[in-house]
């Protein structure tokens, strides 16, 4: 016992009590593994982080106090909801609604699995309940409605409960009269929900025509990646339609489009600053300077 706390302290970098431990940095005590597999201590994962621009690689402490933006390329990583709440809502207040509302498997249908097999993983394996989630709080001690999309939960994609999680929202804000913002980031609709999901499309963009009748504000920004049936519908539906820099934006992808026309696609196609040069975009917001930019926005609004 004496010779393996001696052991244990050489590894530490700590001397040894005894001359045998002394006489070598590493000694082998005894045959075969001195410490079990369940007892090893391994690297927590997600303690660095690599920028997958520029190859900078900091610790992810680091990362969250720039708000996931490279301190050296200002590359934005993707983040989810949680992460965009917590960079807009006032003391990071808010209140999470219409987490009830779950999806279902009407259609029994099996790609590589089942869907609903596929929906329980996901809950499983994360702590949404969908590809969306709405709060309502502050900014800058204005009221504030935000629909944020969730890429990790099945891509982003649009189901029933996404349209309906975001026309219950737009119901609150006009009565209420507050501006509502939808954070995209989606690959498009669900295709496990067929019918019921290319639906919302349609249901979405009538409850922001209501919107647009009550004359409360709706922004949409995009973020990366942002695609299919969101980018052809409500997505660009804004009254200001704004994005973060360097995002893909877009209804098919550039491989899919180059692989259609045959020809090479122009330097930083479908990225925002491309859309914005184009007259796609209203105009490019940085995530440190997203929540002033929307307070000044609001205040412009209601002035």
């Amino acid at each position: 016992m004496k010779q393996e706390e001696d052991f244990d302290a050489n590894l530490a970098g700590e001397d040894g009590r005894s001359e045998e431990s002394k006489s070598s940095w590493f000694k082998r005590i005894k045959k075969g593994i001195l410490t079990s597999t369940a007892e090893k201590k391994e690297t927590p994962e997600g303690l660095w982080s690599k920028c997958p621009e520029c190859g900078y690689i900091c610790t992810v402490t680091e990362l969250r106090e720039s708000l996931f933006v490279c301190p050296k390329c200002a590359y934005h990583h993707r983040i989810g909801s949680s992460e965009y709440f917590e960079i807009l809502f006032d003391d990071n207040q808010y209140d999470v609604l219409f987490e009830n509302i779950r999806s279902k498997d009407f259609l029994h249908f099996t790609d590589l699995k089942p869907y609903g097999k596929r929906l329980q993983e996901t809950w499983g394996k994360t702590d949404l309940t969908d590809s969306i989630r709405v709060a309502h709080g502050k900014i800058k001690s204005q009221d504030f409605m935000v629909a944020c999309m969730d890429f990790e939960f099945i891509g982003g994609s649009l189901g029933s409960v996404m349209g309906e999680r975001i026309a219950r929202a737009a119901d609150i804000c006009i009565e209420k009269k507050i501006p509502l913002m939808i954070i995209c980031k989606s690959g498009g609709a669900r295709m496990m929900e067929s019918a019921f999901s290319l639906m919302q499309l349609a249901k979405v963009s009538g409850k922001l025509s209501q919107l647009t009748d009550a004359q409360v504000p709706y922004i949409s920004f995009l973020t990366d990646p942002s695609f299919g049936g969101i980018s052809a519908s409500f997505g660009m539906l804004g009254d200001l339609n704004i994005a973060e820099p360097g995002a893909l934006i877009g209804f098919a992808g550039p491989r899919v489009i180059k692989e259609t026309i045959k020809k090479d696609l122009p330097e930083g196609f479908q990225r925002s600053e491309f859309l914005l040069e184009h007259g796609f975009l209203d105009f490019i917001v940085p995530r440190k300077e997203l929540k002033d930019k929307l307070a000044t926005v609001l205040n412009l609004f209601r002035n």
